[in-house]
Parts: structure tokens; sequence; C-alpha cells
């Protein structure tokens, strides 16, 4: 009976003094961030440096799977994440019933358009297709519909009046070539280049693919799609005042970090205005 009112005893007294160490007060100073490798990690680490110099210290968790990032952060296991545009988050508060907002758009992806041999060119019009070519498109709604933008601002495609971000095959009005349009995952669009005239790549997955070097003209960061996909610092709604997390996206979004966003990817990813 002694035994049991002492153990009694030693677990209320644990109750009381936080838990015994299982709920250790958090440290404000420390921010983990959530990102997928390339370029959101690669970028993250690059600015570790300059967050420590404002009396912070960052811990970048790297994520493969992407769609475990956002549960990771809204379980409160990340302070923030780095690995998404607005679209994709608002689809996902949508299906979860969670409500993380986006405290701050860092950089674009833009897609581009690429070929084995791009021959020198830094452009892509209607005269350098040919009729029967084959171009790869990423087949999710978000890429394709940005995929055939870039067709039609080449002048390849023609769309239906007002579609917009919206685009699917079926929204192409004209071919201005007998052009056939592949719609493969986007991850394997690159590896699919032998294989086709032109495929039409993520930023990320060129990086990925080391290919980012034969790229002929891509989106420019004034497009539509440049201000609606910006990929974003997410956190939890009552963080978004956190000041390790205003102190993190006033780095990323700094002349310096810009400067090294431009240097690194060499256009496959771009500072966001």
């Amino acid at each position: 009976m002694k035994k049991l009112l002492t153990t009694i005893t030693a677990l209320a007294l644990c109750a009381g003094l936080a838990g015994c160490g299982s709920n250790d007060k958090k440290d404000n100073n420390t921010i983990t961030v959530g990102a997928t490798t390339a370029p959101h990690a690669v970028i993250l680490k690059h600015v570790k440096a300059d967050l420590k110099e404002a009396g912070y210290t960052l811990k970048v968790k790297e994520f493969s799977d992407y769609t475990k990032i956002n549960d990771a952060l809204n379980d409160g296991d990340l302070d923030a994440n780095f690995f998404q545009h607005k679209p994709y988050l608002d689809g996902y508060n949508k299906d979860s019933g969670n409500d993380l907002i986006s405290v701050g758009a860092i950089h674009f992806e833009p897609l581009g358009i690429y070929a084995n041999d791009p021959a020198g060119k830094t452009s892509l019009t209607v005269d350098d297709v040919k009729d029967g070519d084959k171009i790869a498109v990423p087949n999710d709604a978000t890429n394709e519909a940005r995929a055939l933008l870039l067709l039609e601002k080449c002048g390849i495609i023609e769309l239906k009046k007002g579609v917009g971000v919206n685009a699917t095959k079926l929204d192409i009005k004209t071919y201005n070539k007998k052009i056939e349009i592949v719609e493969l995952d986007a991850a394997k669009v690159p590896s699919a280049l032998p294989d086709v005239a032109y495929g039409i790549v993520n930023g990320n997955y060129a990086l990925e693919n080391n290919i980012a070097d034969k790229v002929i003209t891509s989106e420019d960061k004034n497009d539509t799609a440049a201000k609606t996909y910006a990929n974003i610092i997410a956190v939890r709604k009552e963080d978004k005042n956190n000041k390790a997390v205003k102190a993190l996206v006033k780095i990323l979004k700094s002349d310096k970090t810009k400067a090294y966003i431009e240097k690194e990817f060499k256009g496959a990813v771009v500072p966001a205005k």
C-alpha cells in the first residue's frame, strides 16, 4: 500500500512539473521546416547561416513523399513546410478540413520545353515543329493546363477563349501543326524525351534528371502561372506571427537569396516577385 501511494504521489508530481520531460518546453529560437529535396531543401540549407545570424536555428526535415508533409505540419511535427503552391495547399485544406496558411511566396518552378538536341535554340515556334511530332506533357490537371498554355504561347496550338489555367486537351481549338500530345506522369516526361520530339518538364524534375541545360523555352515569371503557382512557406494558422517563421521568410525573400537561386538553378527555379 505504501509503495502504491509513493507511485501515485510521484506521478502526480510529475504531471505538475510539465510531464517530467515528455512535453519539454519548445525552443522558440529553433524552427523545423519540412521540405522535398530539390530545390526546397537545397535553398533552406543555404540560408541556415543567415538565419543563425538573425538568432534562429533552422532544422530541415527532408521528405521523399510530399503527400505527407502537410499532415506532419498539421500534427505539430513541423513548424513550417516548403514544397507546394497555394492551389495545392487550398486543395489539401478542403480535403482534410485543416486550416494551414501561406506566409510567403518564395520561388516559381517554370515548366520548360525540352529536347535531347536543343541545338542552341532559345525559343520554339510553329516553324520548328513538324507534322507528326510527339510532344509529351504532364497529365495532372494543373501542369497539363500550364503546358498547353506554353504551347499556345509558342503558336503551336490555340486554346478556347478564357480556359486559362483550367485548360485540358479538350480545350484545344486549333492545332497549327498536326502534332500528337502525349500525356504522361510529370515525373516520367524527362525519361520519355528520346521517344518524342519535345517534352514539357517541371523545373524540379529537370534538376533531378540533369537536363536543365537543354531547355529551349519556359514559362515567364510574369505569366499567370508564375503568380498562381509560386511555391510557398506554409504554417499552422496560429503560427502566422511566429518570429522565427517571419525571419525565415524575410531571408528567403531577400535580394541575397534571390541572387543565389538565380545563379544556382540557372532558370529551372526563379525567385517569386
